[in-house]
């Protein structure tokens, strides 16, 4: 059947592409299990990657064989099966050249009550059931040992097109796994890609089913999307068709409590700014400083909060043809410390993050303005314990730096110039990598702790603020002599 359905399906084959561009270790399952009488092809991403010239990062393996069928080849082959992960799916992890490769045997899925999980799985006969049961159109192309690619549903047509379309009917395929949505934003910023209208059209009838993605998985997509290289047309997705707006689920102590995504990006869509200072609206500025920003996810968080304040009630004035915005910056990182405590992010993380929107416009300040003192602001953020070290402080105005620059860029003007930032960034750098936050970071040795006894954690302390006051060197010898009178002046209290 399967040989029948390769010839008789001219149409659907492709240019061969070269194997030997394709993971030796998936060749070897491949051509084994052919050899076995087995049809096997390697399918979805990895082939959608070959195409786009890309290496890809996993193998995943279809093959009309059932999981005992895989077995035994396996077994015959010398490879070692891994468990019995996914096998009530079809779905073996076999250990090839030290590698471990998924392989499944062609299904079909049924959806039902759950929002990302299929109700029921079969197996299936042939590669065309397989892959008219996956997401898009471009993951949904199989390639064989021989390089000859099946698609079934012209993935490879929208690839060079860069567009991004569902396999059948959107709204079917959303309501099917809710989780998709999310995806389909990430491949925009992934692939650079634009979304087809159909696809667009059907991600309304779908919201509903959001309700039941669990918070992880919600996360999981949107952090994905946030660090690729085109993460603006992802976002503007998932914000212009409402699907920033709808809420997922997270379980606590057994009971189930809803999350909204992003619904705050919303009211930045079409907002006014002040075309002397931005050439963009308040959303295509968050979309362009995140575009900006270097990949990485803390960063790029902060690119999409840094103006989330904006427009806000208290926030925004108007004034004859002015606009304001004064205040958005101390909004917006308390909004963004609530969005990020629902999203349940690591702590430290929402601490830089929160950190980075609420000081990001005195950081321009002090960058555009040679009077100011940075040493002051560095001085003050160490004996608050703003971080907890100074290689976490200076590490934050990397960070800082990033962000600003992103943000000029993302101000649309031609004429933006970074190099006052760039170098402003480098200054506050090293001023913050040589300022101590814990007495650990003091330059002393054992003999002025010796010196300091019996008050050694005041005396410590008190080294530590003159030192971070600007009274007193971080140096060795610096740090012995003040030891000595600290000494002095408490055993002279004491008598």
């Amino acid at each position: 059947m399967e040989q029948s359905m390769r010839e008789n399906k001219a149409d659907n084959l492709q240019k061969p592409c070269l194997p030997g561009v394709i993971d030796s270790g998936a060749m070897e399952i491949m051509r084994t299990m052919e050899k076995a009488g087995y049809p096997t092809y390697i399918v979805g991403g990895c082939v959608r990657d070959l195409l786009l010239s890309r290496i890809p990062h996993d193998w995943d393996i279809t093959t009309k064989a059932r999981p005992d069928d895989i077995r035994a080849v396996a077994g015959k082959a010398g490879w070692k099966v891994i468990g019995n992960v996914g096998e009530s799916f079809g779905v073996m992890l076999i250990k090839v050249q030290g590698t471990v490769y998924e392989v499944a045997t062609f299904r079909t899925e049924t959806y039902g009550k759950d929002s990302h999980r299929p109700a029921c799985v079969e197996h299936a006969d042939s590669l065309k059931e397989d892959l008219q049961r996956r997401d898009f159109t471009v993951n949904a192309m199989a390639m064989d040992c021989r390089g000859t690619l099946y698609d079934f549903f012209d993935g490879e047509r929208d690839l060079k097109n860069k567009i991004l379309k569902t396999v059948g009917k959107a709204a079917d395929r959303f309501s099917e796994d809710a989780l998709r949505l999310f995806r389909a934003c990430r491949f925009l910023g992934q692939l650079d890609f634009m979304a087809d209208s159909s696809l667009v059209d059907g991600m309304g009838q779908a919201f509903p089913r959001v309700r039941g993605l669990s918070l992880e998985r919600v996360r999981n997509e949107v952090n994905r999307l946030l660090i690729t290289p085109h993460a603006a047309r992802g976002l503007d997705l998932l914000v212009r068709t409402g699907l920033a707006a709808q809420s997922c689920q997270v379980k606590r102590n057994g009971e189930y409590f809803p999350v909204p995504i992003l619904p705050e990006l919303t009211h930045l869509v079409g907002l006014p700014q002040m075309k002397e200072y931005h050439r963009f609206d308040g959303w295509y500025h968050t979309l362009a400083v995140v575009d900006a920003a270097p990949l990485q996810l803390m960063i790029r968080w902060a690119a999409l909060l840094h103006d989330v304040g904006k427009g806000m009630p208290g926030v925004r004035r108007v004034e004859g043809n002015r606009i304001t915005d004064h205040g958005h910056d101390h909004v917006g990182a308390q909004m963004a410390e609530q969005i990020l405590r629902r999203w349940e992010m690591p702590e430290k993380f929402i601490h830089h993050v929160v950190w980075l929107v609420k000081e990001h416009m005195r950081f321009h300040y002090f960058a555009n303005n040679p009077e100011a003192n940075p040493e002051k602001w560095i001085r003050k953020m160490a004996r608050d314990k703003e971080f907890s070290s100074s290689h976490e402080m200076a590490e934050a105005f990397r960070e800082m730096t990033d962000l600003s620059e992103a943000d000029i860029i993302g101000c649309g003007y031609d004429t933006a110039d970074v190099s006052g930032h760039e170098s402003y960034g480098q200054y506050v750098i090293q001023l913050a990598e040589h300022m101590p936050v814990t007495t650990k970071e003091l330059n002393y040795t054992q003999k002025t702790v010796e010196t300091l006894k019996p008050y050694v954690a005041d005396g410590m302390k008190n080294l530590l603020l003159r030192v971070q006051n600007g009274n007193l060197k971080n140096q060795e010898g610096t740090l012995y002599d003040a030891a000595i009178r600290y000494r002095r002046r408490r055993d002279a209290q004491n008598h």
